[in-house]
């Protein structure tokens, strides 16, 4: 389990705070979300403004709030593009983003400004897309983070541990939201497979 390097008030020698990246990736069903909202709640515990943002596209469970697929949620603030965090963040100490695949390339600089202005920044995002190929802002997230927490599902057709979120549908649009009806975790081995299969069909 991630246990926070601060949770104080910690300074650097100008008086500034220590900023930070830590990012949460895996497949879908791999509790990227369970975990970004445990690490939240235990900053508003230790009594730090937070503030948390998701993409606007994702209205699956709720406008609003960020919600895991074990219905724990968070509330949020839903917005169009990364540097609507920069102006919404304020004088918080905490920034919080779900589902950071589906902002735009400048996330990345937002979290670095963010980071560097003394802020601690946890993202939450798929690391492959349904083709299995790095997904959006994600790889660069993961580069220039200090922490990375790598999270695994259980595959849908042989248990093992699953890496990847297999598509069910045969869209090939690189964003499609969709829980179970759509999407599977599952092994490379599975994975594999399944791509084949589908390859077959579309041939």
């Amino acid at each position: 389990m991630f246990i926070e390097p601060n949770l104080g008030n910690r300074k650097q020698k100008d008086g500034q705070p220590i900023g930070w990246i830590e990012v949460i990736c895996g497949s879908m069903f791999s509790g990227k979300t369970e975990e970004l909202i445990r690490r939240l709640n235990r900053a508003l515990i230790a009594r730090q403004k937070t503030e948390i943002f998701k993409p606007i596209i994702d209205t699956r469970y709720h406008v609003e709030n960020i919600v895991s697929h074990n219905e724990n949620h968070i509330r949020s603030t839903p917005v169009n593009f990364a540097n609507d965090i920069l102006l919404l963040s304020g004088n918080s100490s905490v920034v919080g983003i779900d589902e950071a695949q589906f902002f735009d390339d400048e996330l990345v600089d937002v979290c670095v400004q963010l980071a560097n202005n003394g802020k601690r920044v946890i993202l939450a995002g798929l690391d492959m897309d349904f083709a299995g190929k790095p997904f959006g802002p994600m790889p660069e997230l993961m580069g220039i983070a200090e922490y990375v927490t790598k999270l695994h599902a259980i595959c849908a057709r042989c248990g093992s541990l699953a890496s990847f979120s297999f598509r069910l549908t045969a869209s090939k649009n690189k964003v499609e939201l969709g829980e179970t009806d759509i999407y599977e975790a599952r092994c490379r081995p599975c994975f594999v497979q399944g791509m084949k299969e589908q390859q077959h069909l579309d041939s």
